[in-house]
């Protein structure tokens, strides 16, 4: 994997060919130009990514998904982030090290997989001691999972369903789920390669995999089908995050139906207890009341450009 993957590209699972090197946007929506709409400290996360300090997340632009409930369509589907170079990236890794930040979370980056591992390569030339968070859809390439997993110490994947048809309709990827149990395998293999999952003492991850499953209304029984499937693929290898925090974007408010509205107490408390029942031993769940836009950050490139001089 190196900068040749973006002459007839094929990093993510549309395998789309497109000549991202010469210019030419390829479906996730971007070129082979790094693009950024933030990088900043992130609390709402997972207690062990998040912890008290924060995770330094960084939000790449662009996605191999079209997920119709996104809450981040103005950087996935929209384009907005501004252009960084490589050793610009790299900085502000570093940048983040030193705002205290407990790890460094690439969120959505692996369509620019050989720039970003690059990237980590060289911050961590410069000094950079941080775990590497991969905060990715799960609807990845494995072969992209293992050549980045030198320089990924925790693995943040979504789940999003088990049913092809489902997938399609809302994500327009029925293989979804096919994919995304591969690249989790995928990330379980180095994991166990590894030596397996490994906490701090403040209880934060320094390595191990957190699946996410988000809750939708009126699929209850596809989320435990999900569960079922992170179940077979990994077992307790994982931690389990199962999100209630679903918030219907104007589209889906317009469109009515199901997505119009967020998820019932009852829907959740099924797919919570079929996720005991499988035998998880770390499960993350979160309260009512989650329902808010309030867990998406502002894309306003905070961060991306360097931190201000002072005047002379």
């Amino acid at each position: 994997m190196d900068a040749d993957s973006y002459q007839a590209c094929e990093l993510c699972p549309r395998r789309c060919k497109a000549r991202r090197a010469s210019g030419r946007a390829g479906l996730c929506g971007v070129t082979s130009e790094l693009r950024v709409a933030r990088s900043a400290l992130h609390f709402w996360e997972e207690p062990p990514i998040s912890g008290e300090a924060g995770s330094g997340a960084i939000f790449f632009s662009g996605c191999p998904l079209r997920c119709v409930f996104c809450q981040n369509h103005e950087i996935s589907g929209e384009g907005f982030g501004l252009p960084v170079t490589r050793s610009r990236l790299s900085e502000m890794m570093l940048e983040l090290e030193a705002q205290g930040a407990l790890n460094i979370n690439l969120v959505t980056a692996l369509h620019y997989a050989p720039d970003v591992r690059q990237a980590v390569l060289d911050a961590r030339a410069a000094g950079l001691t941080l775990p590497i968070v991969c905060n990715t859809s799960g609807y990845e390439n494995p072969e992209v999972i293992r050549a980045m997993a030198d320089v990924v110490d925790v693995w943040l994947p979504d789940f999003k369903y088990a049913d092809p048809a489902l997938a399609g309709s809302l994500s327009a990827a029925p293989d979804y789920p096919d994919v995304a149990a591969a690249a989790l395998g995928a990330m379980v293999a180095d994991l166990r390669e590894k030596g397996g999952r490994k906490e701090g003492p403040d209880g934060c991850l320094k390595r191990g995999i957190v699946v996410r499953h988000l809750v939708l209304p009126g699929h209850a029984d596809d989320s435990c089908r999900v569960l079922d499937r992170v179940w077979q693929t990994c077992g307790n290898d994982a931690d389990l995050s199962v999100m209630n925090q679903y918030t219907p974007n104007e589209a889906c408010r317009a469109a009515g139906g199901a997505l119009s509205h967020g998820v019932s107490e009852e829907e959740y408390e099924i797919v919570l207890c079929h996720a005991d029942d499988l035998g998880f031993e770390r499960i993350w769940w979160q309260e009512g009341g989650t329902v808010s836009e309030s867990f998406v950050p502002a894309f306003d490139a905070t961060g991306v450009e360097g931190p201000e001089l002072p005047r002379a």
